[in-house]
Parts: structure tokens; sequence; C-alpha cells
């Protein structure tokens, strides 16, 4: 009888244990299992001084964690890992150990924003559309206003020219005045690489002709040419005559229309280079260091003029005459008929 009973309690205690853990392992799923309650992604913005109750009460929120006290558990486990403040993108279900992890090891989200080199504002305007981050209407606001640039070119009318071509991190938190500083910074550094402070009184001339050279020309071996072409006419005072200045024009004025007609020549914007001698009040665009590197060192050429080479190379045939001009438009337009 004794032994009856014995087995009773052991069989009794078997499942008890079993149901423990039963009641174990749905609760390991229930807590511990890949989680999502939100739509295709969500945003979480871990704040500096967050306390780990704080962090939790919000994924579980957001719907990142099914329960705070998941993520609590493994902050338990792990109790001096740093969670690092940032914004945090979560896209697919994940576990709280994923989640965990994720921000111990501060993989919070930006976007790569690539600016080509020779894009003026309304080019960079256009990209940031493409984006989730700055607002386009908000950059060009920003970059409407050179007080960035003052210390360094009194005379700026806005920030084209400083936005230097290079790729940035973003995020939904940058604002548009804090992208414009970045690329700022980038220009500043790249200028004194290049010795430009010996140069800084002359930097808003520099400036304005290495754009004129960005927009002119793709080869890096000519740019020393084509900026020698733009500073012998200034010195003679002869007008630049330069295509992208009344494209340019047109831009300010929202009337580009993807080509150049005879209207456009003809503006009288003060952009148009085709009807005012001299430099125009700003830079067309943001020149990458190969064209600050041709304005700051000019060849040393008596030419005048250039036009594309009929070979569709993409280079140009310089001259000092306008005679040897002519013959070398007219063999272009030749090779284009």
């Amino acid at each position: 009888m004794a032994e009856r009973r014995g087995c009773m309690v052991r069989a009794l205690l078997l499942i008890v244990v079993a149901g423990i853990l039963a009641a174990a392992g749905i609760a390991s799923y229930w807590y511990l299992s890949p989680y999502r309650n939100f739509g295709t992604e969500t945003f979480v913005e871990i704040e500096h001084g967050m306390s780990s109750r704080a962090i939790a009460a919000k994924l579980q929120k957001q719907g990142v964690v099914r329960s705070r006290y998941a993520f609590l558990l493994v902050r338990a486990l792990h109790p001096r890992a740093p969670l690092q403040a940032g914004e945090y993108r979560f896209g697919s279900a994940q576990t709280p150990f994923q989640v965990f992890n994720k921000i111990a090891r501060g993989e919070i989200f930006y976007e790569e924003f690539t600016i080509p080199e020779g894009s003026n504002m309304f080019d960079i305007a256009g990209l940031l559309r493409n984006g989730d981050t700055v607002k386009a209407a908000d950059f060009l606001a920003a970059a409407a206003d050179p007080s960035l640039i003052r210390d360094l070119d009194p005379k700026a009318p806005n920030l084209e020219g400083y936005l230097f071509p290079s790729t940035y991190r973003v995020t939904h938190k940058t604002t548009a005045k804090q992208l414009c500083r970045s690329m700022i910074d980038e220009f500043r550094k790249q200028w004194k690489q290049l010795g430009g402070e010996a140069q800084n009184a002359r930097i808003h001339e520099i400036v304005i002709v290495a754009s004129l050279v960005e927009k002119e020309s793709a080869s890096p071996e000519e740019r020393p040419d084509v900026a020698s072409v733009f500073f012998n006419r200034l010195r003679l005072s002869m007008p630049l005559q330069c295509d992208p200045t009344t494209v340019y024009a047109a831009l300010l004025e929202n009337r580009y229309r993807g080509t150049i007609y005879k209207s456009d020549l003809a503006s009288m914007n003060a952009y148009n280079t085709y009807t005012h001698n001299g430099l125009p009040p700003g830079a067309i665009a943001n020149p990458g260091a190969m064209s600050l590197k041709a304005a700051l060192h000019p060849a040393a050429t008596n030419y005048l003029y250039f036009v594309a080479k009929p070979d569709r190379s993409g280079t140009h045939a310089f001259s000092a005459t306008l005679a040897e001009h002519e013959k070398n438009v007219e063999a272009f337009r030749r090779a284009q008929r």
C-alpha cells in the first residue's frame, strides 16, 4: 500500500513538474519570441539619461516588444551593458534579446545622403525629396541664409558654393541648418587641405570661378585651362558668357525649361554673364576639390575661348583668338550635323 502511495506521489510530482516546464515554455515563448505590433516600420528615440524601465515602456508602447518585462529580464542578464541614446529603426519581428543588442551596440538609424559634384542647392533639395529626413523646403530656406559662411565670405548672397559635395549621414532629428553646417564644415576642411587659407581674401571670387569651372568641364585635367579662360576674361573686362550662368538665372526665376533659349541669354538677371560683365553675385553650383584647386591655381595661358571638341570626348578645344575659336566652333557644328 505504501509502495502504491509512493508511486502516486511520484506521478503527481512528474505531472506538476511537467506543468511547470510547460508553463515556463509558454511564458518563454510569450515573452522572448520574435514580436512585432507595428506596420512596415517604427522609429524609437532613446534619449540621453533614459532609464531601462522608461526604454522598456517605450518599446512596448511602440510595439517592438510584447512586454516591458521581457526587455527588463534581458537587461537583468546584462546589467553592465550600456544602452546608447539615438533613434532606432525597427522593421521586422525581433526577440527582446535582438532588440536589446541593437540598442547596446548603438545601431542608430541614419540615411546616407550623397551630393554629386556640381550640384546646386536646387539639385540638393531635389535629392532630399527622395528621402524621409530633412525637408526640401527647409533646406532651401537654410541654404538661402549666408550667416553660416559670413566669417569666410562676407559677400556671399547664400550658401551656394560652400555646400561641399560628399556623402553625409542624416536622421529624422537632423535639421536643415545642421545639414548645411556639416556641408560647410567639410568645405572648410577641403579648403584648408588645398591651401586655400592663403587666399581667404579672394575666396568669393575663387569659389564662384570654381563653380563655373565645375559646370563647364567634367575633365579634371583641363579644368586649370578653363579657369584660366575665366580669369583672363575678367582681367580684360570681357563678359564671361558662361552658359551655365544663364541656366542658374532661369532656375532662380523658376523659368528653366531644360534647355537654353534666346530669352535666357537675353535675361537681365544678375547671374546671367551674357548681359553682365564680371562675376555673377555668387556661385552657381557647389564645386568639388578639383575645381577649387583649378580656380586656386589656374593654368598660365592666353586662352580666351573654349568649345567642346567634335570627337565627343567631353573635353574642349581652347583658343586665344576669336578667329581660331570660330574655326573650332565650325568643326564642332559639322560633327553635330
